[in-house]
């Protein structure tokens, strides 16, 4: 048993080079092309709010009842699907940037109605191309 444990010390110590690169705090490698591209993008502050991770039993009303608290709020919509029944996001849109901020800054990271959220600024539909026009009128 000493002998294991004296073995283990010794290979605990720095000197050890690939353990130390191992441990260290930053890496000698430049992140890759890929991990670079599946970063977020920032998203700029905008009055709507996306939720996800929403319970399958948590209504429109609810989301509006949670995030009145921090503001006046427009709108707050469940997505549900063609049986009705929800699809775990929805979004909640306020009157103002500031009231959305606090939205976000309250509720990210909670728990609605016994599972955790995520709040984040809605991402704009970007405009529809000639190309997917002409698809979508066929």
């Amino acid at each position: 048993m000493a002998l294991r444990v004296a073995t283990v010390a010794v290979a605990a110590q720095p000197s050890s080079r690939g353990l130390w690169r191992l441990l260290s705090s930053h890496s000698a490698y430049p992140p890759s092309a890929t991990a670079a591209a599946f970063t977020r993008q920032a998203v700029e502050p905008k009055s709507s709010l996306f939720v996800s991770g929403l319970n399958k039993r948590t209504t429109s009303e609810r989301l509006l009842q949670e995030f009145s608290k921090f503001g006046a709020i427009v709108r707050a919509r469940v997505m549900i699907d063609r049986t009705g029944c929800s699809k775990g996001y929805g979004f909640v849109q306020y009157a103002t940037v500031e009231e959305a901020a606090k939205g976000i800054e309250s509720m990210n990271g909670k728990f609605l109605d016994g599972w955790v959220i995520f709040v984040e600024y809605a991402k704009s539909v970007p405009e529809p191309t000639q190309q997917s026009r002409r698809y979508l009128r066929r």
